[in-house]
């Protein structure tokens, strides 16, 4: 089979590699779309992304989805064809959790995720023809979701665990700052749970019509000198950069909530932080998700429309390409897509 493997800063390759076999309480999957994150680019950019470094080559990939192909011994409850996506995060270790955070697996201190060097041996991701998958790990795609939108629905539910660390947000005003692909369904999202108005923020006009169609009222744009709202109640910071902080902090009202889902740098970074004291502002991290995938279906279920994301698609051949489109600004990207079987596909 092909699979697309990262082998150091800049050394992307598609590769030839044995078709996988599944063992028992496995599922191999024939897969079809995967989805680019800024993970991906990272680990082909710098052989890196955060503090997990490449020390021997890996498949990249942890949005993708496709059909069962076959299942190992013992696996029940699913069968040959369905189509499906996967959860890609296994906890690593006993399972015991401090009881001030029970239940919330994205906190584990050791987890293997697909398409992560954090631990070594790495755990290969799913951009690649086959993959052999724990059966724990399948998530069963809802009639008339398609596997392209199934790709989707690991960020979706990022943004879905963003949505859920802020407070209700029924009948209130939100503000997303930073409109990639996360920020984008973080509108999304904050729709679906029934935020009232929707105000979405960028330094790309690109960008921001992306988040218009996946439901933002409003948008401003930064670089044509537009600036934030002012006393909104709940703000999702989904650009990351340390130089917003200061602004949107200033954007949140007093008392109120801003929730952290941009990876902020793990190094030493200026920012003006001083109105989280003097107006008493709740500020919450989010991190990767629990088990909000299984939401993330039941909105694509519902309706939820993803694919105003989806801006280029490239065979898995041209994976490449595909990165360098997802990485340069210029291109006015925002979800770029592998379609992962030979059928090709134009950009």
């Amino acid at each position: 089979m092909k699979a697309v493997v990262v082998h150091g800063p800049g050394d992307v390759r598609v590769d030839e590699r044995a078709r996988p076999v599944p063992g028992a309480g496995e599922v191999l999957l024939a897969l079809e779309w995967g989805g680019i994150c800024g993970s991906d680019i990272a680990y082909w950019k710098k052989g890196a992304s955060g503090t997990a470094s490449l020390v021997h080559p890996l498949v990249l990939g942890h949005e993708f989805a496709g059909r069962i192909a076959a299942l190992g011994d013992g696996v029940t409850g699913l069968h040959e064809g369905q189509p499906v996506t996967v959860h890609p995060a296994q906890p690593v270790g006993d399972g015991a959790l401090p009881e001030r955070i029970a239940g919330r697996t994205n906190l584990y201190p050791r987890v293997r995720y697909f398409g992560s060097a954090a631990l070594t041996p790495h755990t290969d991701g799913g951009f690649s023809e086959y993959r052999a998958v724990p059966a724990t790990q399948i998530r069963p795609l809802p009639d008339g979701v398609g596997t392209e939108q199934g790709a989707l629905a690991e960020p979706l539910a990022v943004a879905l665990h963003a949505v859920g660390r802020a407070p209700r947000l029924r009948g209130r005003t939100v503000l997303v700052n930073g409109c990639g692909p996360i920020g984008s369904l973080v509108v999304a999202a904050a729709r679906y749970h029934g935020a009232d108005r929707v105000v979405a923020a960028d330094l790309a006009a690109p960008s921001l019509a992306v988040a218009r169609a996946m439901g933002a009222d409003e948008t401003r744009d930064l670089s044509a000198g537009d600036v934030l709202p002012e006393d909104v109640d709940v703000v999702f910071e989904a650009s990351g950069a340390p130089a917003a902080l200061g602004p949107v902090l200033r954007a949140t009202a007093r008392g109120g909530t801003l929730v952290q889902v941009g990876n902020l740098p793990g190094t030493a970074a200026a920012a003006a932080l001083g109105d989280l004291v003097t107006r008493e502002i709740t500020w919450i991290g989010s991190y990767r998700f629990v088990d909000e995938i299984d939401e993330a279906l039941r909105a694509l279920r519902d309706g939820l429309d993803v694919t105003p994301l989806i801006t280029h698609r490239f065979p898995l051949e041209r994976a490449e390409e595909a990165l360098a489109t997802a990485a340069d600004p210029r291109s006015g990207s925002s979800k770029v897509m592998l379609r992962l079987t030979a059928e090709s596909t134009e950009s």
